[in-house]
């Protein structure tokens, strides 16, 4: 492509729809081959519930970092993006949406229901798919997956079988977690726990045959539901009434008092109310003891029947009336305020209710030891591994998981029920007849399945599975999953342990987990603060690639990050810094478009090489090793603060004096520079790519950049380093003391080394030099400033511009600093155990310190210089 297309500014809105559309058709697809090592990772499928936000481009980011990087490395890669059903998110927008149009979900019934959420997921899902695009990903969406496909639908109800088959799913009733708005149960990892004030109420029941026992309470509402009190058994002060009776108030229900070791005695007054069916410890006490359970709560959160005049009522109204009452009768001891963790759903921030309703069960013990082990034995590894520390805490504290949800959309209970006979089948396929009796009133269970329960089996069933295919051989078990830490339990151990059962290997070897995106105040973004961000909008106005840096640059795994508009300046900055760069490299290119060899003839030229070299080596671990933030900055700092900076600049110099040769190594070192940069930010780094003269359909599959171990130039970069630290002393000088570019300045300059009297000409040009005398015998002092380096001493002949006043302020200052780095480098050493336990560390630091002492006399030796009084 010829240079003469390059614009002067970069326009992603111009390329970036090109490029992706480019890339779909030819490069994101799987190759099918068997030579290729393999690297796969399965996209966590967003929610069908809207459009993505600022932690979905973050994650998607991530993943086609790593993903364009295995590219390039050779590897066959497959990324599978999808998206979730999202089952109590989704069903409730859609019932809401049908309330807006006059009707409920019961009166348009469950297959009319059906075809309006399947409308939805094919509007939001598409509109989420689009969003991705936006981003650059490079997935192979010619295997995007749903949650609620066919293969994902066989692969649900092929688990489900086996599990019950095996005895690991069981129907039973048992405390949930009750969402009377969602009006479904949801997992204990669906609910979130929030502080609130509240109050604990001591209260005072009869006991049969004259006397009475004071419990305490925060949820008198629930006492209509109480069959037993319950002491601890060494309590002395309850021994004498343990086994007799008491009277529940208001309704007067005989209950027993009864001995259990799990109550506290230092809690309220030791003895505790007992509602099986109302509180988990509760139903596990009732258990032991044989009690009985009484539900007194409806399922939209009222009061029913069983509490008498208090029936109807709303469970905060209902406690205000029973409180009230309680006060009346004489039967409220005392009232304390207090703070405690209230259980709300997750999803809606409605209070979670503990009721005991059948519902479907997993057992867990026998599925979480193996998911346990693979994560202690290094199987599976957290980036950063302290995530470990939650996963197991979790898994070794695990409830039977509750997989039964009251709503329509998601995956049918694969259960039948015969209405004449009772008999129940499990099984995969339809029933219409009963197996037991032939009878054909035959009914499925009305529940569906928990939507995690769907996307635990995602890294495979995505993949085909239960179909045994040489795909899935291929590609199974995936190489790593990038997700947030929000969902460690949620999402992540669910997927494990069913893969360890299901499949006999782990689904993953490596969970990066990052943190959230947060606003310029480290707050979290919410809709109730304003400060969300639309990712989209940010690709709008400055495009995937500005978006992807600000969101990369500074990340690292595990912590959140901060959004800002600092940040996209920074991007837009540096884009536009890569695009003239390549504008410049272009102009001056012959008019053929012949790939050109570096020919490293010049000392610059190896310094430029070697650190190109250095720097790809770096990167390369840092990426392998998930550490995106200091990957990109470092290419940052490279390109900019070197190549630009110095190596361009230096080209300029050769390139006016007619030295062409120059330019292989510009082009060299630009289209490595892009092979770096193109994880990141893909469609600037394509639009360059083929605008220069190269080989190859696209950058995305070029051979990722290789350092060249005899192409370090140790030596000669650290000798070129020399010339470079006395351009900066120049410079900063200049600077410091307000002398125009346009001004001339003549230069004397003392050194022994070759390298700096061979470097004349670099010296005049890049610090707009008139002349420069090596090693003069006579030199004005009074007419000089002077500036040290480690290997030259530098008069600069400008005595109308230095102030000498100032310039003995700025000096002193730089001596201070100097000094304070000295002095605590020096007390860190006159500690014994540094040198014992890091010795390594401890030489480093003397090595500080001579170089910090040999400051210390250069400053002062030009404080002398600008006034020897």
């Amino acid at each position: 492509m010829s240079n003469q297309l390059l614009n002067k500014q970069y326009n992603s809105k111009e390329i970036e729809n090109k490029w992706y559309q480019f890339w779909v058709l030819r490069f994101f697809y799987t190759r099918n081959e068997t030579c290729s090592p393999t690297y796969t990772i399965m996209m966590p499928p967003p929610n069908i519930t809207g459009r993505l936000h600022m932690g979905h481009a973050l994650d998607n980011t991530l993943q086609d970092i790593i993903i364009r990087f295995k590219r390039m490395q050779g590897f066959n890669v497959l990324w599978v993006p999808g998206t979730d059903h999202a089952a109590i998110a989704t069903e409730a927008k859609i019932v809401a949406k049908i309330r807006e149009e006059g009707q409920t979900k019961e009166q348009i019934g469950r297959e009319e229901f059906l075809k309006k959420a399947f409308a939805w997921q094919q509007n939001y899902g598409g509109q989420i798919v689009e969003q991705i695009k936006k981003l650059g990903c490079s997935c192979d969406w010619n295997r995007e997956r749903f949650t609620m496909d066919d293969g994902c639908n066989e692969a649900v109800a092929t688990v489900f079988v086996d599990f019950y088959n095996r005895g690991l799913i069981y129907k039973a009733k048992r405390i949930v977690n009750w969402c009377p708005t969602c009006k479904t149960s949801i997992s204990d990892a669906e609910v979130t726990y929030e502080e609130r004030d509240g109050n604990l109420w001591e209260i005072s029941y009869d006991l049969v045959g004259g006397g009475e026992i004071n419990i305490a309470t925060t949820r008198p509402e629930t006492i209509f539901g109480d069959t037993a009190i319950a002491v601890h058994p060494k309590d002395e002060r309850f021994r004498n009434i343990i086994g007799k009776t008491a009277l529940v108030p208001f309704i007067n229900r005989p209950i027993p008092i009864i001995a259990d070791e799990s109550v506290l005695t230092d809690f309220g007054t030791g003895a505790l109310k007992i509602t099986p069916f109302h509180k988990l410890s509760d139903f596990e006490i009732g258990q032991r003891h044989k009690l009985p359970g009484i539900n007194t709560i409806t399922l939209d959160g009222k009061l029913n029947e069983n509490a008498g005049n208090y029936a109807g009522l709303n469970l905060n109204a209902a406690r205000e009336a029973i409180i009230a009452d309680l006060s009346l009768n004489g039967k409220l001891i005392t009232s304390k305020s207090v703070k405690h963790n209230v259980g709300v759903c997750y999803r809606c921030g409605t209070t979670i209710e503990p009721l005991a309703l059948t519902q479907w069960f997993i057992k867990m013990n026998e599925l979480v030891q193996p998911a346990i082990d693979v994560v202690k034995n290094k199987t599976i590894k957290f980036i950063p591994e302290r995530f470990e520390n939650i996963y197991f805490n979790w898994l070794e504290n695990i409830q039977d998981w509750c997989i039964s949800r009251q709503l329509w959309w998601g995956h049918r209970i694969p259960a039948y029920y015969c209405e004449d006979c009772s008999y129940m089948a499990v099984s995969k396929e339809d029933i219409s007849t009963c197996p037991a009796c032939s009878s054909k009133k035959i009914s499925q269970d009305e529940d569906t399945l928990d939507t995690w329960f769907s996307s635990a089996l995602w890294p495979f069933s995505a993949l085909g599975w239960p179909q045994k295919t040489e795909f899935m051989d291929k590609f199974f078990p995936t190489q790593t999953l990038v997700t947030g830490y929000d969902i460690i339990f949620f999402w992540v151990a669910r997927m494990i342990f069913t893969s360890l059962d299901q499949t006999k290997q782990p689904p993953f070897k490596h969970i990066y987990i990052h943190g959230l995106v947060r606003d310029e105040q480290g707050r979290k973004m919410s809709k109730s603060l304003g400060n969300g961000i639309d990712p989209i909008d940010i690709v709008e106005k400055n495009g995937a690639d500005v978006l992807r840096m600000a969101l990369i640059i500074g990340v690292s795994p595990g912590n959140d990050s901060r959004f800002s508009e600092k940040k996209l300046l920074l991007a837009r900055n540096f884009i536009n810094k890569i695009w003239n760069a390549s504008r410049f490299i272009l102009m001056n290119l012959p008019n053929e478009s012949k790939e050109l060899t570096p020919n490293i003839c010049k000392l610059e030229d190896k310094w430029i090489i070697g650190q190109l070299n250095r720097i790809i080596q770096e990167v390369t671990a840092n990426i392998e090793n998930f550490e995106f933030g200091i990957a990109l900055q470092k290419i940052y700092d490279f390109s900019w603060n070197i190549f630009c900076a110095w190596y361009i600049e230096l080209a300029k110099i050769r390139i006016k004096n007619q030295d062409s040769q120059v330019l292989g190594v510009l082009i060299f070192a630009i289209q490595n520079i892009l092979k770096l940069l193109h994880p990141f930010l893909p469609f600037v780094t394509e639009e360059l790519w083929q605008t220069f003269p190269h080989t190859g359909e696209s950058i995305m599959i070029q051979p990722w950049c290789e350092s060249d171990p005899n192409s370090l130039f140790t030596s000669e970069v650290n000798q070129f380093e020399k010339v470079i630290s006395v351009v900066k002393a120049i410079r900063n000088a200049r600077a410091e003391n307000k002398i125009p570019q346009n001004q001339k300045i003549k230069l004397y300059i003392e050194t022994t080394e070759g390298i700096i009297l061979n470097s004349s000409n670099i010296i005049q040009a890049l610090c707009s030099v008139k002349t420069i005398f090596f090693n003069a015998k006579e030199i004005n002092n009074s007419e000089t400033l002077v500036v040290h380096t480690e290997t030259a001493k530098i008069f600069i002949s400008v005595s109308a511009n230095v102030n000498k006043s100032q310039e003995i302020q700025r000096l002193t200052t730089a001596l201070e600093k100097s000094q304070k780095e000295y002095n605590i480098l020096k007390k860190r050493l006159v500690n014994k155990e540094i040198w014992e336990k890091a010795p390594d560390v401890a030489q480093k630091y003397k090595k500080t310190m001579e170089k910090i002492s040999r400051q210390i006399a250069n400053i002062e030796a030009s404080m002398q210089q600008v006034d020897p009084h």
